[in-house]
């Protein structure tokens, strides 16, 4: 009698542990890996190479198979979209990559996504995506600032924290999202603010939370418009009109301005000293080209926080000019194309500016 009892009831707590193993299986989050390239896709010399490698060497599939640990977090799949150093990233990859990651965001079976980047560029790629991609599902960004053959590489936690991050139901409604050295940043406001060093990525607003032991802890969340509530849609973008950069300095000339706007530059981003200053010997090519069409956008090249206050410094109500409100330079290009594809009026493109 004892051993049917002990009988049916070991038979019913195996049954029960199928039933739960069945339940985590349905349960766990399906998250897509869209590998672009970069370093954290790089290979050095030898493992003392830690800034002197190259970028864009390591396909998705071994990227994920380097990190077996995963595969606890998450059901995952890889897609090779791009194999490249992202300093070469064109307007053309981001319209190609926004179009399938809001492909991917549709699906039913797809919780999350994951997109691995080269740095240099990472943080313009984060904030393209947190404007066009219309959706609640978390969209992270991750990269690393070592090769994966380096001493102390980074990219192998960078990508489980990242995932470890798509696959949390609490990132969900965020925006996109960039994971780097532990911290979760807004793609908004996220930078590249040092080259050589783990600690790279800062916000001058601080990081929206942290990934510990593959577990997310949130602090605050983004205030800005993005995603779901984003006026722009990558599904009605084909292309991205150009939009220029030039540096302001003390000498400076209009020589770079001018020169922007004959290549065919619809708006030109003034990285300007302090509060996005314009130095006397340029203002009159930049109202000039304000006349001809050209939208001018004053940012400024100062880091570390703060924001560039309109009609300080210069008369931007009389000149037609718009701010940049706290977007670095590389960030008020995208914001600009974007603004581009919707409106010229230059009251408008300000309007995007304050609220995104």
């Amino acid at each position: 009698m004892l051993t049917k009892t002990f009988t049916r009831s070991l038979a019913a707590t195996l049954v029960g542990l199928a039933l739960a193993a069945s339940v985590h299986a349905q349960t766990k989050s399906h998250v897509v890996v869209l590998a672009t390239g970069g370093t954290i896709a790089g290979a050095g010399a030898d493992a003392a190479n830690s800034a002197t490698y190259q970028a864009a060497k390591v396909p998705v599939d071994k990227l994920l198979a380097s990190v077996p640990e995963m595969s606890k977090l998450a059901d995952l799949r890889g897609e090779q979209v791009f194999q490249i150093a992202s300093e070469s990233f064109t307007d053309e990859h981001l319209v190609t990559l926004g179009r399938r990651v809001a492909a991917l965001a549709k699906q039913d079976d797809v919780d999350g996504i994951v997109i691995t980047h080269g740095t240099d560029t990472l943080e313009e790629t984060a904030f393209f995506l947190n404007l066009v991609v219309p959706t609640d599902k978390p969209v992270v960004v991750v990269g690393s600032m070592r090769p994966g053959t380096a001493l102390s590489a980074d990219g192998a936690l960078n990508l489980y924290n990242a995932v470890a991050t798509a696959s949390d139901r609490a990132s969900r409604g965020k925006g996109v999202l960039v994971v780097m050295n532990d911290e979760i940043f807004s793609g908004r406001d996220v930078t590249k603010a040092i080259n050589i060093r783990p600690d790279a990525f800062k916000s001058p607003w601080g990081s929206l939370g942290m990934v510990v032991e593959g577990k997310t802890y949130w602090f605050r969340a983004p205030v800005k418009r993005h995603t779901v509530n984003s006026e722009f849609n990558i599904e009605a973008i084909k292309s991205l009109p150009p939009v220029g950069i030039a540096y302001g300095s003390g000498n400076v000339t209009d020589v770079a301005y001018k020169a922007l706007a004959a290549s065919g530059a619809k708006a030109i981003i003034h990285a300007g000293t302090g509060n996005g200053s314009v130095s006397a010997q340029v203002v009159p090519a930049l109202r000039e080209l304000r006349s001809k069409g050209v939208q001018i956008v004053r940012s400024a090249r100062v880091t570390g926080g703060g924001f560039v206050l309109r009609n300080a410094e210069q008369p931007d109500d009389q000149y037609d000019w718009v701010v940049a409100h706290d977007l670095n330079p590389q960030k008020a290009r995208i914001l600009a194309a974007l603004a581009l594809t919707r409106t010229t009026d230059a009251r408008e493109v300000q309007r995007f500016f304050m609220e995104y």
